[in-house]
C-alpha cells in the first residue's frame, strides 16, 4: 500500500469491509491496511464514519453483525477520532463546491484535512484525485 509517513484517513467503506466477512476479496486488504495503520499510529478517522459504520454493519451488510460487536469496534476506534465541528460543516460546503463531490464525501475531506492526513483511504472516492492536499487511494484497487 503506498502511503505518506503521517496521517491516513479512513473512510467508511474500508472499515466496513473489515468487518463483512462475506466480502472475500476486500476483508483481507481492509483488515491488513487497518492494522498496519493502527501499529504505526497513522490511523484518523471520524465521528461520520463511526455512525455510518455503525449502521451498515448491523443492518445493510448480507450478515448483520451484533449491536454489541459493533460498538466495541465503535469503542474501539473511537481514539482515532478527529471531532467535527461547525466550522467543518462550513468548510465541506466550500470543499463541496469547489471539487463537485457529494457534501458526506466534502465532509470527510474536510475532517481529513483537519487533521493533518495526507491521504483519504476509500472506494467511493475517485482514486487518484486530490482535493486540497489529500490524495484518494482506493486499497481495493
Amino acid at each position: 500500500m503506498n502511503y505518506m509517513n503521517g496521517k491516513c484517513f479512513v473512510d467508511t467503506n474500508v472499515l466496513i469491509y473489515a468487518h463483512d466477512a462475506d466480502q472475500k476479496r476486500k476483508n483481507p486488504v481492509a483488515r491488513r491496511l487497518l492494522v498496519e495503520l493502527v501499529k504505526t499510529r497513522s490511523i484518523v478517522l471520524s465521528p461520520q464514519v463511526l455512525q455510518e459504520f455503525y449502521v451498515n454493519v448491523t443492518r445493510k451488510i448480507a450478515k448483520p453483525i451484533t449491536k454489541r460487536l459493533a460498538r466495541d469496534i465503535v469503542a474501539d476506534f473511537s481514539p482515532w477520532c478527529i471531532d467535527t465541528t461547525p466550522a467543518d460543516v462550513a468548510a465541506a460546503f466550500r470543499i463541496e463546491d469547489e471539487s463537485k463531490i457529494s457534501f458526506w464525501d466534502a465532509l470527510i475531506c474536510a475532517s481529513a484535512l483537519k487533521s493533518g492526513a495526507s491521504v483519504i483511504f476509500s472506494e467511493d472516492m475517485n482514486a487518484g484525485q486530490r482535493i486540497g492536499g489529500l490524495e484518494i487511494q482506493n486499497p481495493f484497487l
